[in-house]
């Protein structure tokens, strides 16, 4: 039986890989502390979906490890020599990562390299995915010329059509702090790919989501937004009138990619990971069709400074995921996944 690393195993694309290759007969290793309850509280907690994930997995081991403990994680990949990683565990926060600093980096880069250095000296032959993020652009998209339209910003650019590609500028940004870990996270990767020849790929996600997505204020958009519809609390917009724009990627979708790498995996390789211009919504037009299928009111206030580093408008140029990988697509639109996250939520709240 083939045998899979995933860390961050409890969150989103974590518990989605988890899922998805234990159906195609590997043994799952998960790793994840529950660090995201550390980071955001009680509402970040993620031991429901480890405990959902021990209940449907036979084959399912978790290992209580925090990222940052090198030898621990040394000793895991020499114990398991896992025929593939995929690393989604992280800080992912903008917001929360100008507060904790050192916890941030530690976890995002530090425990990165921590990760880079025992596949390193366990299973160098084996495919590792990392989890990285569009944010390692900083606020550089916003340079693009931009149109503004009833509802949504879009680029007023024929060069960007197809959205932002992976050769776009990842320099002279603001980047957040979180931007910055991913930043060094996301080379590193990239390095230990080329120095040492290990098949490695960054992901460069834009907003990952799905129905196992425990969405929070500073982290979770499209969850967090549905979670105050169905329970009517106030959602907050931070600038760029509503009209900010983001592509939306459902986890299996996500987890369907990370399986086409790993059957056929390359060096060094960077993707941005991204629903695509067909999967994008502003926040406004988020609530609107939240609002369609929920049948419920959405509430909002307006905070008029947006975030620090906040694209206005983002979205993913998938032509090199498919010229890659031409059997890949996009399997779940952006009205599915609407209709999965409201009807996980529902769930939950039971």
């Amino acid at each position: 039986m083939k045998k899979i690393l995933v860390t961050g195993s409890s969150g989103l694309i974590g518990s989605e890989v988890c899922i998805y290759f234990a159906n195609k007969g590997y043994h799952i290793h998960g790793l994840d502390n529950n660090q995201r309850a550390i980071f955001f509280g009680p509402q970040g907690d993620t031991r429901w979906n480890q405990q959902r994930l021990s209940e449907t997995i036979k084959s399912f081991t978790h290992h209580e490890i925090d990222l940052r403990d090198r030898q621990g994680i040394l000793k895991l990949l020499k114990d398991i020599k896992p025929d593939a990683i995929v690393h989604t565990a992280a800080q992912p926060s903008h917001d929360r990562a100008a507060a904790i600093p050192f916890d941030d980096f530690d976890t995002n880069a530090v425990g990165t390299l921590n990760m880079l250095e025992a596949v390193r000296q366990a299973c160098p032959e084996s495919p590792f995915v990392h989890m990285s993020t569009n944010k390692v652009y900083g606020d550089a998209p916003n340079s693009i010329k931009m149109k503004e339209l009833d509802t949504r910003w879009d680029y007023d650019d024929n060069f960007y059509t197809h959205g932002i590609a992976e050769s776009f500028t990842i320099d002279q940004s603001k980047h957040s702090l979180f931007g910055a870990s991913k930043v060094a996270a996301d080379v590193m990767v990239q390095e230990y790919g080329r120095y040492f020849n290990i098949p490695t790929a960054c992901l460069r996600g834009g907003c990952l989501t799905g129905p196992n997505h425990t969405g929070v204020e500073l982290h979770g958009f499209l969850s967090y937004l549905i979670r105050c519809n169905l329970e009517g609390k106030s959602y907050n917009i931070y600038g760029y009138k509503g009209k900010q724009v983001r592509d939306n990627i459902h986890s299996y979708d996500v987890a369907r990619f990370i399986d086409f790498f790993i059957e056929t995996p390359r060096v060094a390789e960077v993707y941005n990971l991204g629903g695509g211009k067909d999967n994008t919504c502003s926040i406004l037009e988020a609530f609107s069709l939240a609002e369609s299928i929920s049948g419920k009111k959405m509430l909002y206030e307006y905070q008029d400074k947006n975030r620090e580093g906040d694209h206005i408008c983002y979205y993913s140029d998938l032509r090199k995921m498919k010229n890659h990988f031409p059997n890949w697509d996009i399997t779940k639109s952006l009205k599915a996944t609407f209709e999965e996250i409201i009807e996980g939520w529902k769930n939950r709240m039971v």
